[in-house]
C-alpha cells in the first residue's frame, strides 16, 4: 500500500480538498477510514473512490446540501478497490519493501523518532485515570501496555538490524486490542448503550449504502475510538505518529 503510514492523513486531506474544507472529520469518518485500512483497501483505491464520488456529486443539477461525511464516498471506494483487486496482487510484499526504504531514507520513521512516540504513549497510559469494574482493572492493563511500549522503544534504539516496522505495527495492534477489551469490560452499561445509540444514529443515513459486514466493523471501530477518547488514551498505531 503506497504511503502506508500516511493512509489517514492523505485520505483526510483529499476529502477536505474536494469538499472545499471547512469541516473536520467526525468520529464516524475516522472509524470508517480505519475499516478501509483494516480491510486492506489500497490508499489509491480510497482516493479514487473519493474523487469519483465528488465527480458524481458535481454532476447533480441541485447541490443544496454539501457532502458532510466520508461515508458518502463509501460505495465508490469499495468499487475502486474491487477494480484494483487484480492489480494489487502482492501489494503487501511491496508495502514492506517501500516501508523499509522509507525508514532507511529518513522519511519520518527513524528508530529514534518511533522510540519517542512509543515512550510518549507509555507516559500517557501511566498518567491516565482509568476505571475498575467487575474485577477488571483497566489501569493494570494500561500499566502492562506501557511497560511493553518502553521495551519496544529500547529495541528500536538498540537492536541492529532495526525491527521491521510491519512487525512492530502488528505488535501495537495486539496491545491496543487488549486495552480496548479491558475498557469494554469495565464500561458501565449505560455508557455503552449511549455510545452505541450515537453510532446507530450517525450510521443510519449510510446503512443502505454499505455491506452489513462493513457496518458491523464500523460500529466496532466507532465504539473503540469513543472509549479511548473518553479516557484520554492514545492510539498506539504508527498511523498516529
Amino acid at each position: 500500500m503506497e504511503n502506508y503510514f500516511n493512509y489517514f492523513t492523505e485520505i483526510e486531506e483529499h476529502f477536505l480538498r474536494r469538499r472545499g474544507g471547512g469541516l473536520l472529520l467526525s468520529t464516524l469518518d475516522w472509524a470508517l477510514i480505519e475499516t478501509w485500512k483494516d480491510a486492506g483497501i489500497p490508499l489509491e483505491a480510497a482516493l479514487r473512490g473519493i474523487e469519483a464520488a465528488f465527480d458524481r456529486y458535481d454532476q447533480r443539477p441541485s447541490k443544496t446540501k454539501k457532502v458532510n461525511s466520508v461515508a458518502y464516498c463509501s460505495q465508490e471506494v469499495l468499487a475502486a478497490a474491487e477494480d484494483m483487486k487484480e492489480a494489487t496482487v502482492g501489494v503487501a510484499d511491496e508495502a514492506g519493501q517501500r516501508l523499509s526504504a522509507k525508514s532507511a531514507a529518513g522519511q519520518g520513521f527513524e528508530p529514534d523518532t518511533i522510540a519517542v512516540f512509543l515512550r510518549r504513549n507509555a507516559d500517557l497510559l501511566e498518567s491516565a485515570k482509568l476505571p475498575e469494574r467487575g474485577g477488571v482493572s483497566v489501569g493494570t492493563a494500561a500499566w502492562e501496555t506501557s511497560r511493553t511500549l518502553r521495551k519496544l522503544a529500547d529495541e528500536m534504539e538498540n537492536k541492529r538490524p532495526v525491527p521491521r516496522l510491519e512487525d512492530l505495527e502488528r505488535h501495537l495492534t495486539v496491545l491496543e486490542e487488549k486495552l480496548f477489551a479491558a475498557l469494554l469490560a469495565a464500561a458501565e452499561d449505560e455508557e455503552m448503550v449511549m455510545v452505541r445509540t450515537e453510532a446507530d444514529r450517525d450510521l443510519a443515513p449510510y446503512r443502505r449504502k454499505m455491506p452489513a459486514a462493513q457496518i458491523d466493523q464500523l460500529q466496532k471501530q466507532y465504539v473503540h475510538k469513543r472509549l479511548l477518547e473518553k479516557h484520554n488514551l492514545p492510539r498506539l498505531s504508527l498511523f498516529y505518529m
